[in-house]
């Protein structure tokens, strides 16, 4: 069951304008790697569907946290809603998917759980918006025609929210392109998470990214 209401959910994510995307097999990497991201400021945090029994390393770390009041985790690439309903039971709070998929946001929407979906056109977020869905996830980011394709969706569509995945970069030049476009937050994978600092165990730069992310949102969204 989720422990966050939508509009908790929607409002932590739009504030602090990041959410982490990560996958690993071993709980007690990807919990490291939680904590990490936390310490840096972040507040929700997507663990996506990505290996075998993915939902069962998410259940494990759904009940390592449940106590923690400083983070939301929610459940990504998620494609059908089977597996959606699977991860809700499981803790979920919010639900992320590559694609648009009806199905899912009717079941979201029983519940009460923020989706959101993996749009790559002004239909499919028109579509999107239509089925209930608050933030749409722009994917991939870079492929769609990048920060300039969220300041032409925001012209005609001053209404819609938009979060790039895909092509984000953890530099300020790319994090202040997208935000200063009209970016409601964006979604950062590998680029937080380089292979070199999980294996080596090395949190701190992962602390520091995040960090340093977060500070460019701040800043971009101040006109600076």
């Amino acid at each position: 069951m989720a422990k966050y209401s939508r509009l908790q959910v929607l409002t932590t994510m739009i504030d602090t304008g990041m959410v982490p995307v990560f996958y690993n097999a071993d709980v007690d990497i990807a919990a490291r790697v939680i904590m990490a991201c936390v310490a840096g400021g972040v507040r929700a945090f997507e663990f996506t569907n990505r290996g075998d029994h993915a939902h069962e390393v998410f259940c494990a770390l759904s009940s390592r946290f449940k106590s923690d009041e400083r983070l939301i985790l929610g459940a990504g690439s998620i494609m059908d809603p089977a597996t959606a309903a699977l991860y809700i039971q499981s803790g979920a709070n919010f639900i992320v998917g590559p694609i648009l998929n009806p199905e899912v946001a009717r079941l979201c929407n029983r519940r009460k759980i923020a989706y959101m979906p993996g749009c790559g056109s002004v239909t499919e977020i028109s579509q999107a918006e239509e089925l209930g869905v608050e933030i749409c996830k722009i994917f991939p980011g870079s492929a769609v025609g990048g920060p300039a394709f969220i300041k032409d969706v925001a012209g005609p569509m001053p209404w819609t929210r938009l979060m790039p995945t895909g092509g984000v970069d953890a530099s300020e030049e790319n994090i202040s392109a997208w935000i200063k476009a009209g970016a409601a937050c964006v979604g950062l994978g590998s680029k937080l998470f380089p292979e070199d600092v999980i294996a080596s165990g090395n949190d701190a730069v992962i602390t520091e990214k995040v960090t340093r992310v977060l500070a460019w949102v701040k800043t971009a969204r101040s006109g600076k």
